[in-house]
């Protein structure tokens, strides 16, 4: 199964004035978040620098990533928003999933 990188950035209505667990409906979007990762779909996922979140992914196409992501509470708010998604071709360590 192909792995991807997903990159993340904060949307338009991202409160700067509260923490990451103090913005809106976070208990849903961690509960989202959490069920994705204990059923396998990600694999590895988390803040990068600031504004970022990388997530490491095993899906079967960008489509399904861009499909399974539209239910997080927080895309429909406006609070994250996908950037990019790319194929990774792992050449070291063992890929996630074998």
């Amino acid at each position: 199964m192909p792995v991807f990188v997903l990159t993340r950035e904060r949307g338009p209505n991202w409160d700067h004035s509260r923490g990451l667990r103090e913005q809106d409906a976070w208990d849903e979007h961690a509960a989202f978040m959490d069920a994705l990762a204990q059923e396998g779909f990600i694999h590895l996922g988390g803040p990068l620098g600031d504004d970022r979140v990388m997530h490491v992914i095993v899906a079967g196409s960008e489509q399904e990533i861009h499909d399974r992501l539209a239910a997080d509470p927080w895309e429909p708010m406006g609070l994250l928003r996908n950037v990019s998604i790319e194929r990774w071709h792992i050449l070291l360590g063992t890929p996630p999933g074998n």
